[in-house]
């Protein structure tokens, strides 16, 4: 029996435990239109990426927490200061300095809209959302940027009015673990997992 893979750091290296892929070798590989002759076999090789949020993981493990947090540069020599990103960036882009990491979880509970748009009927490999993805750019007062997201239940429209949810029993850690939401759902209408 073998156990899902689990990836930690210890004595700043990175330790890999468990099985990541289940691969079956030497699978026949036959071609039909010749009286299923034998071509080969497979011959499956496993690579596990290992990705780092780095100074992101603060945004990514508050998702599952049911919280958004957001970075606004405090820089007092930056021109730009006090202005806010999400999504979420580490330093600020005019001067540099590190951002100051806040939670703008209620912000975005009272003033998120749908700035633009796209509904995909296919989507990309790897893409494990439900078809149609309903693709929502979403805007927030007294924000500098705009989050791409998307919405989760319901058609989205232009300035509709949008609540954030939050995929909090078995979160992801990844984006994923964010959706939105038309202002007035019930929570009994929600995602499996995910809550207000």
């Amino acid at each position: 029996m073998s156990m899902f893979g689990q990836v930690y750091v210890k004595d700043n290296k990175y330790k890999l435990k468990g099985d990541f892929h289940h691969l079956t070798p030497n699978i026949p590989i036959r071609n039909a239109d010749e009286g299923w002759k034998l071509m080969g076999v497979t011959n499956p090789r496993d690579m596990t990426y290992i990705h780092s949020y780095g100074g992101e993981a603060p945004f990514f493990e508050a998702l599952g927490e049911g919280k958004l947090l957001a970075t606004r540069c405090d820089n007092p020599d930056c021109e730009f200061k006090g202005t806010i990103y999400e999504p979420f960036r580490i330093h600020c882009a005019d001067c540099l300095g590190k951002n100051t990491i806040i939670d703008i979880t209620e912000l975005a509970k009272t003033t998120s809209k749908v700035h633009t748009f796209m509904v995909c009927e296919r989507a990309g490999a790897f893409n494990i959302l439900d078809k149609p993805v309903k693709f929502i750019n979403i805007e927030f007062e007294g924000i500098a940027t705009i989050l791409m997201s998307y919405l989760s239940v319901g058609d989205p429209e232009i300035g509709m009015k949008v609540l954030p949810i939050f995929r909090t029993k078995n979160p992801t850690c990844t984006i994923l673990d964010l959706s939105w939401v038309p202002d007035g759902t019930k929570k009994e209408e929600l995602p499996e997992g995910f809550t207000f």
